[in-house]
């Protein structure tokens, strides 16, 4: 395996946003529904019919699967690329706040790709003027390799999340009593 990517940078991070082991069922019930439809026709089309839903939506599968990949230059993710230089703060979320940053704190401009099988973000600030997006979004297995691999940490290291984590303290001392 190589380290540095065509353009000749070294490469960072990478990672593949494989589907989950629980996914794969999908591509199996729906080639099963696609079987039993055409069984009443005849047995053979309704099992070559299946056949061939199967290996048509695991093929699907695997070719969508995106990539993260962090260079000297520049961050891909997906099918978008941006370069380095304009990306400004990087967060890492896992958990709860992960949850909160898919949903109720989104930014409707936001790029994002999104697996909801992982429960790992990271934000990344654009700091380009002539963006009006406001960050990119993704799922990852390793927020902490990812935020670390563009300077920047995991949520419960900043500010917010070390207030957020006091006042939960302060809650269950305040239950307690």
């Amino acid at each position: 395996m190589s380290n540095s990517s065509p353009e000749g940078s070294t490469v960072l991070f990478s990672e593949k946003l494989w589907p989950s082991a629980s996914t794969w069922i999908w591509p199996i019930i729906i080639a099963i529904t696609a079987g039993v439809a055409l069984a009443p026709v005849n047995a053979i089309v309704g099992w070559v019919a299946g056949g061939v839903v199967l290996i048509s939506l695991v093929v699907v599968f695997l070719l969508r699967v995106p990539t993260i990949e962090v260079t000297n230059d520049l961050v891909t993710v997906g099918r978008a690329s941006i370069e380095r230089k304009y990306i400004g703060e990087v967060i890492g979320y896992r958990g709860e706040e992960g949850f909160k940053q898919r949903g109720q704190k989104l930014h409707g401009l936001a790029y994002m790709l999104l697996r909801g099988w992982i429960d790992g973000v990271v934000r990344m600030e654009v700091i380009d003027e002539r963006d009006t997006t406001p960050y990119w979004l993704t799922s990852t297995r390793r927020p902490e390799e990812l935020a670390a691999a563009l300077s920047g940490v995991m949520y419960e290291f900043t500010d917010e999340g070390i207030s957020e984590a006091a006042k939960l303290e302060e809650a269950e001392d305040a239950s307690d009593d």
